[in-house]
């Protein structure tokens, strides 16, 4: 069984560990005490917590596109005819490739709050082998 220690499990939602313990302390969110005395939370029950808050966007507008990060650009790049945008959502850097005229049309500019909307046909998945702290520690 994974485990996670609060702060491991605020790292991975990219929220503060006080918004874990509060979840925690609620009653929202369980956690049980490891050998060493420290709060864990089981891994699937972080994933199944994470699956309820997660709430279907109501107007998407008849797109199958289902991966929505909301974020910030913090740098817009533009030639005469592409455009370059960068957008911070949450821990993650997103980066898109678009035409000016586009970019220009919706007045995206360092400070807009934007929806990065991902549609793609191959996901590439990793087991992180590289953690932070003991992330992901498996109990017996």
């Amino acid at each position: 069984m994974t485990v996670f220690r609060m702060g491991e499990a605020a790292e991975l939602l990219g929220i503060s560990v006080d918004t874990v313990r509060r979840w925690v302390d609620a009653g929202r969110l369980t956690a049980t005490r490891d050998e060493q005395g420290h709060r864990v939370i089981n891994g699937a029950d972080l994933a199944a917590f994470v699956r309820a808050q997660a709430a279907e966007p109501e107007d998407r507008d008849g797109s199958s596109a289902r991966n929505r990060l909301r974020g910030i650009v913090t740098a817009v790049v533009k030639d005469s005819v592409m455009a370059q945008v960068d957008i911070q959502a949450g821990p993650f850097r997103v980066v898109s490739l678009m035409s000016r005229e586009a970019v220009d049309d919706l007045a995206l500019e360092a400070g807009s709050v934007v929806v990065a909307v991902i549609k793609s046909t191959t996901v590439v998945v990793e087991k992180s082998s590289a953690t932070v702290g003991n992330r992901g520690r498996t109990s017996s």
